[in-house]
């Protein structure tokens, strides 16, 4: 494996494991484990979307880790974002923070992967293993829940009406 190829995505890796979780320390395991898996699985990589790749794994370690732990993202705001010049105030962090940490963890996956690391729906894709349309579909409800959460309103029941 050379090194160098993972090491530009490396801070891309911590920002979405960051996203994901909620705090350093587990991020930081997170981006850990996950590279560890890519130079153990390093053979089975195909030239192209390294990138993707790496997200793939990190996914799959993620949904492994929730499984075994039940891991819940915490409230804790990345005070690096919040810094000077930053047109988002701490306290709006904190409220998508917590809007974030309320969607489904598939829905979440999906809306920082399109919107914090900027992957197309085809990258995302990929990275998932799931078909675009679902990812569409995924971003849209997690885009439309994160907007509810943000303006207060309050959650929706999925009824259905049977006749």
């Amino acid at each position: 494996m050379d090194y160098e190829q993972v090491l530009p995505y490396i801070p891309n890796l911590r920002r979405y494991a960051r996203a994901l979780v909620g705090d350093r320390d587990s991020a930081d395991d997170l981006v850990q484990d996950t590279l560890e898996r890519a130079v153990r699985k390093f053979h089975l990589w195909r030239p192209g979307d390294l990138r993707a790749w790496l997200f793939s794994i990190m996914h799959n370690v993620f949904v492994n880790q929730l499984k075994a732990r039940r891991i819940s993202p915490t409230e804790e705001v990345d005070e690096n974002l919040a810094a000077p010049g930053n047109p988002v105030s701490s306290t709006d962090l904190r409220d998508i923070e917590r809007a974030l940490a309320k969607l489904p963890a598939e829905q979440r996956e999906v809306l920082l992967l399109v919107g914090l690391e900027e992957m197309s729906y085809e990258q995302v894709s990929r990275a998932l293993g799931v078909p675009m349309g679902t990812v569409m579909s995924r971003v849209s409800r997690a885009r439309d829940k994160l907007r509810r959460h943000l303006d207060g309103e309050p959650e929706r029941a999925n009824l259905k009406v049977v006749q």
